[in-house]
């Protein structure tokens, strides 16, 4: 029992600290000290320690011996990697999205549109917000539509690690209308039962998230500036 509770624990820090990191709470550089975090979410050192080793795993955070822990964060040369690898994957899920979705699926999807469309009217401070949460739920469902659990699990993740840039993304309103009428037609598709027209749809939709962000550009800069 004492043994679940202590991998309960590390995993309660874990994905806080994971959180944190993802959405830009922690900067890259920032030192994740085990005392403080341990007492601000009221546990030990053991389970804070576990959880940051877990997440250099991740490389997330780099752990200099005697030194202490460092947030890595994500590069724009991996936000590159991640959305060139999400953009077939998404065509997979898609794809395989149109074999198994059911009805309640569909109702699902078409909700999120239709409240995507009202939110992306609407002009206050929650707008960008309501629109970025509506766009995640979009791909959410869609994951789950797959019918793979390993597929869903990959992309959930990869939508977590590149949360900022979405977030950047969908806030521009002329790209955020024409992600949400991508969307429309990818589950068009679907609905169909047009399976090469909903990956490709899926994949070209990954693919002008890419361009409207220049991550082609950024990560090249990268590179030059490792080389």
């Amino acid at each position: 029992m004492e043994e679940y509770h202590d991998r309960s624990l590390r995993g309660k820090v874990f994905q806080k600290l994971r959180e944190d990191i993802l959405s830009g709470v922690y900067q890259e550089h920032d030192e994740l000290r085990e005392i403080t975090i341990g007492e601000e979410m009221g546990v030990s050192r053991t389970p804070v320690r576990e959880a940051l080793r877990q997440l250099e795993l991740e490389g997330l955070v780099t752990i200099i011996p005697n030194k202490g822990a460092y947030v890595t964060g994500i590069t724009q040369k991996d936000v590159y990697d991640i959305y060139k690898i999400r953009s077939m994957l998404e065509g997979m899920c898609a794809r395989w999205a149109t074999k198994y979705i059911t009805e309640k699926q569909i109702e699902e999807l078409e909700e999120v549109l239709l409240l995507s469309e009202f939110h992306l009217r609407k002009k206050n401070s929650e707008q960008a917000e309501q629109v970025t949460e509506l766009d995640g739920k979009f791909h959410r469902i869609l994951y789950e539509a797959s019918n793979s659990r390993i597929l869903e699990h990959v992309l959930s993740d990869f939508h977590k690690y590149v949360q900022a840039a979405r977030a950047m993304s969908v806030c521009e309103k002329n790209r955020a209308k024409k992600s949400i009428q991508e969307h429309r037609e990818i589950l068009e598709a679907i609905k169909n039962k047009n399976e090469e027209q909903a990956e490709r749809l899926a994949n070209q939709h990954i693919l002008n998230v890419m361009e409207n962000l220049n991550l082609a550009e950024h990560a090249e800069i990268s590179n030059e500036s490792e080389n």
